[in-house]
């Protein structure tokens, strides 16, 4: 992971190789560095001279929500609002942004402190995901709306076929259990596997079971998230034995 230690004309010349990858080339490049900075990066670099990334993400936020709701608006006039606000969660969720956050190499330049750095589980993606939306409030600031738009409709947007197209807006447990019951018969059941962890960040590992078969498991930070996360793996069990 590169570590910007020195702020000055090397920090510039490294994003610089960023802003190729986003085609766009900051005016303000204090708003792509803030746009990277992560608060605990803070804690150990108490000199670094800019804030953390989470006025911006709080920006990014709203930013990429009234584009993306704009576009569905625009490209889905035979959609209703309820279809709609489900296409949009499944565009707009950490997962998917943690997503598009690695293809455009964001990784590489997060500033983040020794303890984040080595994670690289949920917690990463949820980094990745709200250094998205930062950049997103920071192009904003530095570019206007109508560049922030094209941006959002060539890397996120631009997924919305097949999200639609395979069904990724449904809840992911309706989906399975709509699935399950169509090809097989059998009502799914979720079972609690382990508990990790003190109670304020306990880990859950849930088994998603069909019949005496455990298909699938799941993990995070309450019983629903960890039984949604099997489900979505049930879904990839379900497809493969069926051939769809």
């Amino acid at each position: 992971m590169i570590r910007f230690r020195v702020f000055g004309k090397s920090m510039l010349k490294d994003l610089s190789s960023l802003e190729k990858k986003l085609e766009i080339t900051f005016k303000n490049k204090e708003l792509l560095k803030e746009a990277l900075t992560h608060r605990s990066y803070l804690n150990e670099n108490p000199s670094w001279p800019l804030p953390h990334n989470e006025r911006l993400e709080f920006l990014g936020d709203a930013v990429l929500e009234l584009v993306i709701t704009e576009n569905l608006f625009k490209e889905y006039p035979q959609e209703d609002e309820g279809k709609l606000t489900s296409i949009r969660a499944a565009l707009v969720n950490y997962l998917s942004l943690a997503e598009v956050a690695r293809t455009l190499d964001l990784e590489k330049y997060l500033l983040l402190s020794k303890g984040e750095a080595k994670d690289t589980g949920r917690a990463r993606k949820v980094i990745l995901a709200n250094a998205l939306e930062a950049l997103l409030g920071a192009i904003y600031l530095d570019q206007g709306y109508q560049v922030v738009s094209n941006f959002i409709k060539k890397f996120i947007f631009s997924k919305a076929p097949e999200v639609i197209k395979e069904g990724l807006y449904k809840d992911a447990k309706s989906l399975f259990q709509e699935l399950a019951q169509e090809k097989y018969k059998i009502t799914p059941v979720y079972q609690v596997l382990e508990e990790v962890g003190p109670d304020h960040q306990k880990i859950f590992r849930v088994g998603l079971f069909l019949g005496d078969k455990k298909v699938a498991e799941g993990e995070g930070f309450s019983k629903q998230e960890a039984e949604i996360e099997a489900a979505k793996k049930g879904l990839t069990y379900v497809f493969k034995k069926t051939g769809n």
